[in-house]
């Protein structure tokens, strides 16, 4: 199959890319101006979520959409919520448009997986959280994935397409040499100050330390992708979390300093109130829809991977 890539050169689009030619798929990426560094074989077409007539010409003659492209970065207020709408709900709208005309075209309804987010339950009630929580987003970030979602739903009602929506909590680690370089994530950004090349800056945390959040391996998310994009079946549309290795904070910092044998110096910020103090994943669905499993043993994993790539890019002349 020809599965189109939006967000191909992202971090977590990488990984999908490089799942996908594993397993003997023509990839088309989505790019913008810029030619990213991405594998050999892999078509670029260039587009813009926000542009309607650019996205319809770069689905044309494709079988399948991995749709990572979109504003993220939750907790960035610089970005008023029409922005995230414009980008995470227009834009998707924009690829159902073109995905709808592609089906009208060939008469075969294309698959779509869509990633979203495991903080559109914002503060949940009971944990682990499974798909049929309550959703809860507490900011536009998660608003807006929570409205492609829907709107995608509503869609794959129609017959048009097959759809899966997956619920990422914190992809983390390394794929094919490359790690998560957004110093806003708490594993780079932990690492980072452990490898000193941020020597005066310690690590801010917000609270005591104590939050707990669930954190996945990014090649495990990228299979993930690549399972439910066969898995989709025309009018259905199936949704599941993405999780595996819950951690506090302080669990963090303490295998950060475990494996780089450096200090992790913390500054502590006020807690943020409206967030939740523990957020895990339930994964049971997709273990038993998809057969879908991870394949790290633990955080030390992810966090080796990082460390690992921080390294090699330090030691670069």
């Amino acid at each position: 199959m020809k599965i189109l890539v939006t967000g191909a050169a992202g971090y977590v689009g990488r990984a999908v890319v490089n799942d996908l030619l594993a397993h003997g798929e023509q990839v088309v990426a989505v790019v913008h101006e810029h030619e990213p560094d991405l594998p050999d074989g892999v078509e670029r077409r260039h587009a813009d979520l926000t542009d309607h007539a650019a996205v319809s010409a770069a689905v044309r003659g494709t079988d399948g959409v991995c749709h990572l492209a979109g504003l993220a970065r939750a907790r960035l207020g610089s970005r008023p919520p029409t922005r995230y709408h414009a980008v995470n709900v227009t834009g998707t709208a924009h690829l159902l448009d073109a995905m709808a005309a592609e089906t009208g075209r060939t008469g075969r309804p294309a698959g779509l997986v869509l990633t979203s987010t495991g903080s559109v339950y914002g503060r949940p009630a009971r944990v682990p959280v499974d798909e049929a929580t309550p959703r809860d987003p507490l900011h536009a970030y998660a608003a807006s994935k929570a409205a492609a979602k829907d709107l995608i739903a509503r869609q794959a009602a129609t017959g048009v397409l097959g759809a899966t929506t997956l619920r990422i909590f914190n992809a983390a680690g390394a794929s094919a040499g490359r790690a998560d370089q957004d110093l806003t994530r708490i594993i780079p950004r932990a690492v980072a100050v452990a490898a000193a090349t941020r020597p005066t800056s310690p690590l801010e945390i917000n609270g005591d330390g104590t939050a707990v959040r669930d954190f996945v391996h990014v090649r495990d998310v990228a299979a993930a992708f690549t399972r439910a994009l066969r898995a989709n079946s025309s009018g259905r549309h199936a949704v599941y979390n993405l999780g595996a290795h819950p951690a506090s904070v302080r669990d963090l910092v303490a295998s950060v300093e475990r494996l780089t044998g450096n200090p992790v110096p913390l500054r502590h910020l006020p807690a943020v109130a409206q967030e939740a103090r523990v957020l895990i994943a339930d994964t049971t669905a997709i273990r038993t829809a998809l057969g879908w499993a991870p394949t790290t043993q633990g955080l030390d994993d992810l966090v080796r991977d990082q460390w690992r790539t921080a390294r090699r890019v330090e030691a670069t002349p």
